[in-house]
């Protein structure tokens, strides 16, 4: 397991590639890019990137070499960001199966947050409960008498 400056580097990059592709970036072969993950050397000189790419397997065969291409504007974008000494030289590894790893995550996911909502014997949720208490009653005002200032 990486250290907490590591995976925060790591966080770092996958946000500073992530907001470049999809705001910045102008290749043509980048589209339908989903960066999955970011494993960065303890010495911050290399940044391995894990990307899913939709599309038949020229389509990601593009997409990767547009990646390649585009590795320096997506370096000096991370330099940007993390202002360190050392900028991590990016690898991209196309993964075959990320949408088979998107969906357990997500599965994942859904079971975490369906047992932290605790649901009570009657069937509503006690958060509900909550919310009803707070919410002020609106007083009706009677028309007929001046307003007070």
């Amino acid at each position: 397991m990486p250290s907490r400056r590591i995976a925060k580097v790591n966080r770092a990059i996958l946000e500073a590639i992530s907001s470049a592709i999809l705001f910045e970036l102008r290749d043509p072969r980048v589209k339908n890019v989903t960066i999955l993950n970011v494993e960065t050397t303890d010495d911050l000189k290399a940044s391995k990137v894990r990307v899913g790419v939709r599309g038949d397997a020229k389509v990601q065969s593009l997409t990767l070499h547009g990646l390649e291409s585009s590795r320096g504007f997506l370096q000096s974008k991370i330099a940007e960001r993390l202002e360190t000494r050392y900028t991590p030289i990016l690898k991209f590894v196309l993964e075959p199966n990320w949408l088979d790893h998107l969906t357990a995550t997500s599965q994942g996911f859904l079971e975490a947050a369906a047992t932290a909502i605790e649901i009570e014997d009657d069937g509503t949720e006690s958060a509900d409960d909550e919310t009803d208490a707070e919410t002020p009653e609106v007083l009706e005002d009677d028309d007929d008498d001046p307003p007070t200032g």
